[in-house]
């Protein structure tokens, strides 16, 4: 999608503080970030949101969760870290490009399950 901000991040052509990327995702940090460790994950395939996974694009989530499991060790989270994921504008999803908020650093509550 030519008009999509984070397909323009992973193409390159935004620059972003980038701490991950392959040949299926791009991570990088949030530019607002809701605590000390805030990330996405963004696949590079367009997904509109999670209400558009497929049995075609669904290997794409599976690989973004390998990766937060990959960057989680590699930032010594093991005291435990959050994933959420917006689907929707009713749901807070202000950018129609699937992508996972990785959160962590303090402790994050249980009010928001």
């Amino acid at each position: 999608m030519t008009d999509c901000i984070f397909c323009k991040i992973a193409a390159g052509e935004i620059p972003s503080d980038k701490i991950y990327e392959d040949d299926k995702v791009v991570a990088f940090r949030d530019i607002h970030p809701q605590a000390p460790v805030h990330f996405l994950v963004v696949p590079k395939e367009h997904i509109k949101s999670a209400a558009d996974i497929t049995p075609v694009n669904s290997d794409i989530v599976a690989h973004c969760f390998e990766v937060i499991a990959k960057l989680a060790v590699q930032k010594k989270l093991e005291n435990g870290f959050r994933v959420i994921n917006n689907c929707g504008e009713n749901a807070g999803q202000t950018v129609p490009h699937i992508h996972f908020h990785v959160l962590a650093g303090k402790p994050l509550g249980e009010t928001l399950v």
